[in-house]
């Protein structure tokens, strides 16, 4: 991970005005409404035993509360889901430049990964990532690597073709929105991200890193996550 340039430091915030005998005041205006966002969020679902977030997602959840114990060795870095979560229906393109959305892959479960040329793991991350989708690919499975390259759009296809990397389906966005939208649900810290997303558009795990995708370890883990899928749950 790594290659993300972080984000500019935020300006020095403003002296605020002295106002010492306002402070009592606006100290318990504060507190009242961190108070009412409390009462709000056990009214919103906690208070029923309900975490917040989609709840049509809850499946997903408990996937990843099921494979969590085979997130070790090369997939130890693995994040399980613990709030359910429906990913953006995020856009990109494919290597016709036809457009291409998340939700086209419904009914797989999917490995989503974003990665580029300029990102030295990801480059180390690709073959693995091949050989994964040549073990596992199918019907309820599939690697959707997303190239997020905003300059030269032939230098990821030469980079697969040089490497021999045939068996992943290309995939692209110049305009690197994939990140964005990821990032700002914060699941995008740096690259090479990876998202695990159940059949329905769910998260089930995020790895921010590369990761050694076609290990034994990563492939009992990805089984043991597509088995409600195959099992047409």
């Amino acid at each position: 991970m790594t290659n993300d340039k972080p984000d500019p430091s935020p300006a020095r915030p403003t002296a605020l005005p002295t106002a010492s005998r306002r402070m009592p005041a606006v100290i318990g205006a504060v507190v009242a409404v961190a108070a009412l966002g409390v009462l709000g969020l056990y009214a919103g679902g906690w208070l029923h035993g309900r975490p917040a977030g989609d709840q049509s997602c809850q499946p997903a959840v408990d996937t990843a509360r099921k494979i969590a114990p085979l997130a070790h060795g090369e997939v130890a870095a693995l994040t399980m889901a613990t709030t359910p979560l429906k990913l953006p229906d995020l856009a990109f393109e494919d290597a016709n430049g036809a457009p291409k959305k998340l939700s086209d892959f419904r009914g797989k479960t999917v490995l989503l990964n974003l990665w580029a040329t300029w990102c030295v793991p990801c480059r180390k991350e690709m073959p693995a990532l091949d050989r994964l989708q040549a073990k596992l690919g199918g019907p309820n499975f599939q690697v959707v690597a997303v190239n997020i390259d905003t300059r030269d759009p032939e230098k990821p296809k030469a980079f697969l073709a040089d490497a021999k990397l045939t068996q992943l389906d290309y995939f692209s966005d110049a305009k690197a929105k994939v990140f964005q939208d990821l990032k700002s649900i914060g699941r995008a810290l740096g690259m090479p991200t990876s998202v695990l997303v159940d059949n329905t558009g769910c998260e089930i795990a995020t790895i921010a890193g590369p990761a050694e995708w076609d290990s034994d370890d990563a492939v009992k883990l990805i089984k043991a996550a597509t088995a409600p899928a195959a099992a047409g749950l």
